[in-house]
């Protein structure tokens, strides 16, 4: 793809890399798959399929059963005539009950909603989980490219100083120049060795946030390899850089039916919803049907006689009963409050909706606005680059022949330095903002 005639790819594997070495795809794609959060979802994602297998459950009847068997000894009455007596016996009940919820408000209806919706919503919370992991690695990557980057810039802006303060010793020793100019390159080395070290600790620290956000062992070696490729460069011919064409309503209005973080508010906005719903349906009233069958068995151990058997008694003593059952809540301040509350809750998650709305459109503008100035701003910065070098050569010439002081090489060395660290920063820059445009406009964050 050619737009504003730069080519993706100042972080690309060399060839012939080892497989130890990391691109960015490959580091994303293994936070994904290894990420705590993913791991997590999954399990959630079980746990709502249970759910809605629970809703479905809740319009099935409700079946009991129940065992008891007594045995009493002492004063107690007699179940064939009522009376009190002084004899041994032993009881033993049978009960099946079974009730059905016949209406609840439409609460078990707007369960077994919720859990559908619920249900469905896994797909699209994996996929957030897995997006805003993938940019947070991509982040990461890119700050411990560019950390990597620097100290091969440091490096060489060391070395051309000691080699410098060679020349300059030689100089010192033929009598051409003073000891106060070889004092100063000295101090010019000793300023390139420390931002080196410096540059090497903070690319150790930018590898470890980068091993933390992908959930690499901290242990092991994780090497990026980085190649910086000439057709990245704007071209030479280009006196301005052209728009993109990219227009960020266009994009929104594209981004907005996929965005995971839209639909994720949206789903909370619904099911909040039927959490309103439900209270409601709490206040009114409930019916019920429910019916069962009962048996005893009855035996008096204190007398010797004849009685009927187990199985006659469990049949002849057998009695069914139905039951409808009409509950009408008068008042519940529990009751009321939820709906108070859910009520609130469901307004809330429409003001968070409208809230992710604007966010999303702010960060799609800006994504295209700074994709495009920072491809503007890294053209002008390549050319002062290249001014820059021009300049430090010449000041290392007029230096070398006594016509440039110690103090003026210096500033020109500090000068190509801090635009070459610019150009840097800007073409990291410019990866993660094409990047994300590339995202929003429905391209796979993970090439």
């Amino acid at each position: 793809m050619k737009r504003i005639g730069i080519l993706i790819g100042w972080l690309v594997w060399a060839v012939g890399a080892s497989a130890q070495s990391w691109s960015l795809d490959d580091c994303m794609k293994y936070a994904v798959e290894h990420a705590t959060e993913v791991k997590r979802e999954v399990v959630n994602a079980r746990q709502r399929k249970q759910d809605y297998q629970h809703a479905v459950a809740g319009f099935l009847p409700t079946v009991t059963g129940g065992v008891q068997g007594q045995y009493a000894w002492g004063r107690n009455i007699d179940p064939e005539t009522n009376t009190y007596n002084n004899v041994t016996t032993f009881n033993n009940y049978y009960q099946l009950y079974a009730e059905l919820n016949v209406f609840d408000g439409f609460a078990t209806i707007n369960a077994l909603k919720q859990a559908k919706l619920s249900q469905d919503y896994s797909a699209t919370a994996m996929q957030k989980i897995q997006d805003d992991r993938a940019i947070d690695v991509m982040q990461k990557y890119v700050d411990a490219a560019y950390a990597e980057a620097s100290i091969r810039i440091a490096s060489e802006k060391m070395n051309e100083s000691k080699r410098m303060l060679a020349k300059m010793q030689r100089l010192y020793e033929l009598g051409e120049k003073g000891r106060p100019d070889v004092v100063q390159m000295e101090s010019q080395v000793a300023e390139d060795e420390y931002n080196l070290t410096h540059q090497e600790n903070v690319a150790k620290q930018s590898l470890l946030a980068l091993k933390s956000a992908m959930n690499f062992p901290v242990d092991e070696e994780l090497k990026i390899q980085i190649a910086e490729e000439r057709n990245l460069k704007l071209k030479a011919e280009n006196k301005e850089v052209p728009e993109s064409g990219v227009n960020y309503e266009t994009v929104y209005q594209g981004f907005q039916h996929i965005s995971p973080d839209l639909k994720s508010a949206e789903y909370e906005v619904e099911r909040a919803r039927y959490d309103y719903k439900i209270a409601k349906g709490r206040l009114l009233p409930s019916l019920s049907l429910g019916g069962g069958i009962s048996t005893n068995y009855y035996k008096n151990l204190s007398q010797k006689g004849q009685y009927d058997g187990f199985a006659s008694q469990f049949h002849n003593n057998q009695g069914e009963y139905l039951a409808l059952t009409l509950s009408i809540p008068i008042y519940n301040s529990d009751h009321w409050h939820s709906v108070k509350k859910a009520r609130n809750d469901w307004q809330l998650a429409q003001v968070n909706l409208e809230e992710t709305r604007r966010k999303l459109h702010d960060q799609i503008a800006q994504a295209v606005m700074d994709a495009e100035g920072y491809a503007k701003e890294l053209h002008q910065m390549q050319k002062k680059v290249a001014s820059d070098s021009l300049a430090y050569h010449m000041s290392s010439r007029k230096f070398e022949e006594g016509m440039l002081s110690t103090f003026d090489l210096h500033t020109a060395a500090q000068t190509l330095l801090e635009s070459r660290i610019k150009e840097l920063q800007m073409q990291m820059l410019l990866i993660i903002k094409q990047r994300l445009v590339g995202y929003y406009q429905g391209e796979n964050l993970i090439k």
